[in-house]
């Protein structure tokens, strides 16, 4: 299955002009260079032939119809916040850009759901969502990401331990095939068992299978009560010991994060924040876990923190930190911007594996001795509560950095773990993907991918090799 290598033509032009008026056609010297590009590290930047901004699904359809006609590659764009290179399109391509589908179109209080565009930011959905005293929990780290991103990616974030990742909070989806047709799937329910699930089939494809341009998600109540917890820790070894006593406590977590002692110092730096944790504390702590806890009253919330203050300490906390509001805020901000801190300093690749919480202490040791063995600094943080780990990799040789990394990858899987966690696949480790997943599972993909779209024409070379 292949796309030609085909150019976007003056007739091409002249059709997807009529579907989206001339004015939503970009080429030439009106695309700017952030359409050509997402933030994955290692994948290059590639200029489209033209992008589109549909304002409408029935618009969608029929710039896919002339894609399709013409066998024409399309990369759907939400925010291009993405990590993966899902979001880099095929030279002289289309980019399918949803900045236009940007609005929220129902927040339904009765039964707990929103219905957005796929343009509609994280940062949109919790402005009108908090009028109404709800909440949508997938946070990943950047409000600007789009909830249609979100879904091709199955994104997750800080708060997974609690609320799950974003295949967990989507109830329905319009979606357009590559041959133009117009989907629905699911809806403002509860559950369903009526054939496939297609909802579930098209999260997380990375934009391969079909174009979201609209999804119901599910809403919940918008507790008024937290409190922070930063514990330090000797080792990271131990940090990771605690984290399945603490999902295991009952508390119920909203965060759960483990920090090593570099990136919290890089971050709280790049923030310029100051914790209050002294420099002898500073000098012990080899790693952090920080907790987020929540509730509709504030006694609770009390006696919750008390309860982590004691379980914390006996699994051998060197200090406790309850962090006052604005602290903790700024905290959670500098650890959801890590990435940019890293991708500052220089980091050279970026791993968000997954591995089950018991072996996570297995999996960031085997980390360590694979980065000295291949001469490089591997340092990191995660999301401890659901075994994903995010590690920064300095490693200047491109030959040494794909062999750490492959090697990196390999053993997650061998400790029951997947390559991503959240990031998704896309460009920039189809090849790691493709060489470790069983070729059957493989095989089942790229026939799913055939019956979906059998041109070929919706993101090549993500995920699958063309």
């Amino acid at each position: 299955m292949s796309v030609a290598q085909s150019k976007v033509t003056a007739d091409v032009i002249a059709a997807l002009a009529e579907v989206v008026g001339p004015e939503q056609v970009l080429t030439g010297d009106r695309i700017s260079e952030d359409y050509g590009h997402d933030e994955a590290l290692s994948v290059a930047a590639q200029r489209p032939g033209a992008v589109l901004r549909p304002a409408s699904a029935a618009e969608v359809s029929s710039v896919l119809r002339v894609a399709s006609a013409h066998r024409l590659p399309v990369t759907a764009r939400g925010s291009g916040t993405g990590l993966s290179g899902a979001a880099v399109p095929e030279p002289g391509g289309l980019v399918l850009s949803f900045e236009r589908m940007n609005r929220v179109l129902e927040i339904d209080t009765d039964n707990h759901v929103a219905v957005v565009q796929a343009g509609v930011t994280l940062a949109d959905l919790d402005e009108a969502t908090s009028a109404h005293g709800l909440t949508y929990p997938v946070y990943p780290g950047e409000l600007s990401a789009s909830l249609g991103g979100n879904v091709a990616t199955n994104a997750g974030g800080m708060r997974a331990v609690r609320y799950g990742v974003t295949r967990n909070q989507v109830l329905g989806l319009e979606a357009v095939l590559p041959t133009g047709e117009v989907i629905r799937t699911g809806g403002k329910l509860a559950k369903a068992s009526t054939g496939y699930d297609l909802t579930q089939l098209i999260i997380g494809s990375e934009g391969t299978l079909a174009v979201v341009t609209e999804a119901t998600l599910r809403l919940y109540p918008r507790p008024p009560h937290q409190a922070t917890v930063l514990a330090p820790f000797h080792s990271v070894d131990e940090v990771a010991r605690a984290v399945p006593k603490v999902v295991g406590s009952g508390l119920a977590p909203l965060i759960l994060e483990y920090i090593d002692g570099f990136t919290m110092g890089a971050i709280t730096h790049a923030q310029q924040l100051d914790l209050g944790v002294p420099a002898e504390v500073k000098e012990k702590a080899q790693a952090y876990l920080l907790v987020m806890l929540e509730n509709q009253h504030p006694e609770r919330v009390d006696e919750d923190t008390e309860q982590l203050g004691n379980l914390l300490t006996g699994l051998g906390a060197i200090d406790l930190y309850v962090l006052p509001g604005p602290s903790a805020r700024r905290l959670v901000e500098a650890r959801e911007k890590a990435f940019w801190t890293t991708k500052a300093a220089g980091a050279h690749g970026l791993v968000d594996a997954v591995v089950p919480r018991a072996a996570i202490p297995e999996f960031l040791a085997a980390a360590t001795e694979i980065g000295q063995r291949h001469g490089s600094m591997v340092f990191g943080c995660g999301h401890a509560g659901d075994g994903n780990v995010h590690l920064a990799v300095f490693q200047a040789d491109p030959a040494v950095l794909s062999a750490l990394l492959r090697e990196l990858f390999e053993t997650c899987m061998k400790l029951g773990g997947l390559i991503s966690g959240e990031h998704g696949i896309g460009k920039e480790k189809k090849h790691y993907f493709l060489e470790l997943t069983d070729p059957a599972t493989v095989g089942l993909m790229r026939r799913i991918k055939t019956a979906f779209d059998p041109e070929g024409i919706l993101n090549p070379g993500v995920l699958l090799q063309p």
